[in-house]
C-alpha cells in the first residue's frame, strides 16, 4: 500500500495567511472603531460646542420634525454616561457579528435604526424625545440570538442559545426598564429590527427538506 504524502504549507503561504489575518483584524477594528469614533466625536462636539442642542434631532413621536430622528437617533446621546453604556454593548455584541461577516453589522444597524425609529415614532408618548444607540445594541443582540433559528445549523443554533443565556436578562431589562426615562419602545423595535436583519442575512441559507 502506498503512503500519503502531506505537503506542509510553504513559508510564502504561511506569510500570506498571516497577512490575510492581519488585514481581517484591521478591517474589524476599523468597522467597530470607526463607529465608536463617530459617536464619541458627535457627542463631544454636541456637549462642548452646541450645549446639547443636537439632542433635539431625536425621535419626537408623531411630529413632522421628529421624523428626522428616525435615521439620526442612534448617533445622539444624552451625555457621556449614556454613550458609555451603549459603547460597551456595541463593542461586545458588535464584535461577534463583525468577526463573522462585516456587512451583517451594517445590515443590523440599518434595520434596527429604521424599524426602531419608525416603531418609536408611531407608539411612543407624545412630547417625548428619543435618542441613543441602545436600540441598535438590542438589534445586535437580537440578530445573534435569532441567527440560529434562520440558519438551522447545529453550531449556529448552539451559538444562538449561548447568546440567549448571555444576554437574555439584559434584553428583558431593556424591554421592561425600571426607570421611566428609558425608552422601551426603541429597545423593542430595535430588537425586532435585529431579528429582521437575521432573516435577511441568514434566511436564504436555510436547508431544504
Amino acid at each position: 500500500m502506498g503512503g500519503v504524502v502531506q505537503e506542509r504549507p510553504s513559508g510564502g503561504a504561511r506569510a500570506e495567511a498571516k497577512r490575510a489575518l492581519r488585514a481581517e483584524i484591521r478591517g474589524q477594528a476599523l468597522v467597530l472603531g470607526g463607529t465608536l469614533a463617530v459617536l464619541w466625536l458627535l457627542e463631544i462636539v454636541d456637549l462642548v460646542a452646541l450645549r446639547g442642542r443636537l439632542d433635539q434631532l431625536g425621535i419626537r413621536p408623531r411630529t413632522v420634525a421628529g421624523l428626522i430622528g428616525i435615521p439620526l437617533h442612534p448617533f445622539l446621546h444624552a451625555g457621556l454616561g449614556h454613550l458609555g453604556a451603549n459603547t460597551i454593548g456595541l463593542i461586545f455584541a458588535g464584535w461577534f457579528i463583525v468577526n463573522r461577516r462585516r456587512r451583517d453589522y451594517f445590515l443590523v444597524w440599518a434595520c434596527a435604526t429604521i424599524v426602531g425609529g419608525i416603531g418609536t415614532w408611531l407608539i411612543a408618548p407624545a412630547a417625548s424625545n428619543h435618542v441613543g444607540a441602545s436600540g441598535v445594541v438590542m438589534g445586535l443582540m437580537g440578530f445573534l440570538i435569532a441567527r440560529g433559528w434562520f440558519e438551522r445549523r447545529f453550531f449556529a443554533i448552539l451559538a444562538s442559545l449561548a447568546m440567549a443565556l448571555l444576554w437574555g436578562g439584559t434584553i428583558i431589562a431593556g424591554l421592561f426598564p425600571a426607570e421611566a426615562h428609558i425608552s422601551w419602545q426603541v429597545h423593542l423595535f430595535g430588537l425586532v429590527g435585529g431579528i429582521l436583519a437575521a432573516r435577511l442575512a441568514c434566511g436564504r441559507r436555510r436547508p431544504r427538506g
